[in-house]
């Protein structure tokens, strides 16, 4: 099997290591088969998509909609290979799954609006599926709504030109989408239990998404929460996607 590419912007090691073994871990993937780069500390070097079965992005301490004057060289570099790599992955329809900060980049690509109307602190929230995602193929076999772990400080506000919505939620109306067949974005983590949703919180504690005093009561509010069902989309792409 061609592997499957992991692209990476954490610069804390425990947050993205555990990012890294949660796709390989709901992928069914093993190493060889999800090459993990973490763009914070490497550039993106040029890639032949004849090499790869798919792409995935993860999460990100990042905002993308805050002014290019107050975000660091290493985000105006990250964003600019990002915005390279979707110039080609948008016109060859060429898979790829955008997790939080994922969702995005390819809507900011798309020329979607993207700021704070619409940010959900980190908490488990109810997942409505969309008539177009009860029919599409990463969503197949999944109930019609269910709980999901959230955690953004910026969102969609309106879906992109082209875009068809999959998934919604009350207080997001935008939570996830599709671009031509094969290029997905979820604001929720598709690849977040219970145990990765405690750990991120406490690396993620002083980072502005809720009051570092409250992070018990935080804790304690994802602590018990069933969230089994968003991961199989993880499971789904790769089934759809891997190839010889």
């Amino acid at each position: 099997m061609k592997p499957f590419l992991l692209l990476a912007t954490r610069p804390e090691d425990a947050a993205a290591e555990s990012e890294y073994e949660a796709f390989l871990r709901y992928g069914g993937l093993s190493e060889r088969e999800l090459v993990w780069m973490r763009l914070e500390s490497t550039p993106l070097p040029p890639l032949d998509l004849d090499d790869w079965s798919g792409i995935m992005l993860g999460g990100s301490p990042y905002t993308s909609s805050i002014p290019d004057g107050h975000k660091s060289d290493t985000q105006l570099r990250v964003e600019h290979e990002l915005s390279r790599l979707l110039s080609v992955l948008i016109p060859a329809d060429f898979p790829f799954l955008g997790a939080c900060y994922g969702v995005g980049t390819l809507a900011r690509y798309l020329g979607a609006k993207l700021d704070d109307t619409y940010a959900e602190p980190i908490s488990a929230t109810t997942i409505e599926v969309t008539d177009d995602g009860a029919a599409d193929p990463l969503l197949a076999g999944l109930p019609p709504s269910f709980e999901a772990f959230v955690g953004h400080k910026e969102a969609v506000s309106k879906l992109p030109d082209g875009a068809v919505l999959l998934a919604r939620g009350e207080a997001c109306p935008v939570q996830m989408f599709r671009v031509g067949a094969n290029l997905y974005g979820t604001q929720f983590h598709p690849e977040l239990d219970v145990p990765g949703i405690l750990e991120r919180i406490r690396i993620y504690r002083d980072a502005g998404y809720f009051d570092p005093a409250e992070q018990a009561q935080v804790e304690a509010s994802v602590r018990d929460v069933d969230v089994t069902v968003p991961q199989r989309i993880v499971t789904n792409f790769v089934a759809r996607y891997a190839r010889d």
